[in-house]
């Protein structure tokens, strides 16, 4: 009955009776016709609405773990195991797994052995970075996306879009990892066999910037799989089942997934579940006060 609707002053007799005849205080009974749902129901619709704007803001990839944690960081104070029925209820689930469709890059080029060795977890910026390509569809034709992630903090330092898959697309991503990093000592710098890796101007920035090369074994992605997860969440969040109408479109999208959201808000369990942005802050801070 509690959920029932009162449509007529008929109806309403009605339920009264049944109050008496149950012993049901009549003044518990217009209590509950003014606030119908439960204390915790209501706590648990407004937590819903900010469960939503972060699931939202995420671009759905963060489970009940990554939203319960921007909830704390506003100021909630509920579990994560209350999130987590909330968004199973709401059926508001984590994109996860994505199927690498891999891209042909021409001859591969073995120009240096895995010298990283999956050690993707330097104890200082600069010491790492790793390099990847993949591609983005759209009606002009395939935008093709370089990127140089700094494996320290998983930030990533540097990018280059073109419609081209060359030398060039990679060696500006490079450039700019350069620019923006500023190193002071040699890095390595880790990519797969793509000839674009290969190529004499490439291998003639790295010499001149004092970067080492490092690539991974033919066919093991896993040789380089922080740029594969890169990717991974880029196409769940940005990309996944989307053909933009123009290149600059999507380099428009991809711009603000990496600018204003991926380095500076999303959280990485390599981080302690913070940003790239917030741990390199927290790590340069420390290095003030030692």
């Amino acid at each position: 009955m509690k959920y029932a609707f009162i449509r007529d002053h008929q109806q309403l007799f009605s339920v009264l009776a049944m109050c008496r005849v149950l012993k049901i205080n009549r003044s518990g009974f217009y209590a509950w016709l003014k606030t119908p749902l439960s204390n915790r129901a209501i706590e648990d619709h407004r937590l819903l609405k900010r469960i939503n704007a972060f699931y939202i803001a995420s671009g759905g990839t963060y489970g009940s773990p990554w939203i319960h944690r921007d909830l704390r960081e506003a100021g909630e104070t509920c579990s994560v195991h209350r999130v987590a029925k909330i968004m199973r209820l709401n059926r508001l689930k984590a994109q996860i797994g994505y199927k690498r469709r891999y891209i042909k890059g021409g001859k591969p080029s073995r120009i240096a052995d895995n010298v990283l060795e999956r050690d993707f977890k330097p104890t200082a910026p600069n010491t790492a970075w790793v390099s990847d390509i993949t591609y983005i569809r759209t009606y002009e034709g395939f935008l093709y996306l370089a990127t140089v992630i700094d494996l320290f903090s998983r930030r990533v330092v540097g990018w280059s879009m073109d419609k081209n898959m060359n030398k060039h697309l990679v060696i500006q991503a490079l450039l700019m990892a350069v620019y923006q990093r500023r190193p002071k000592q040699s890095v390595l710098v880790h990519s797969d066999q793509g000839s674009q890796y290969g190529s004499a101007d490439y291998l003639s920035f790295m010499k001149e910037h004092n970067l080492k090369p490092s690539m991974s074994r033919r066919g093991n992605c896993h040789d380089n799989a922080v740029a594969e997860s890169f990717f991974a969440t880029l196409k769940k969040r940005v990309t996944r089942r989307k053909i933009y109408s123009t290149r600059e479109d999507a380099k428009t999208e991809i711009f603000n997934f990496i600018e204003m959201f991926y380095n500076p808000k999303k959280r990485h369990s390599h981080t302690g579940g913070v940003s790239p942005a917030k741990f390199e802050e927290a790590y340069f801070l420390k290095q003030q006060t030692v």
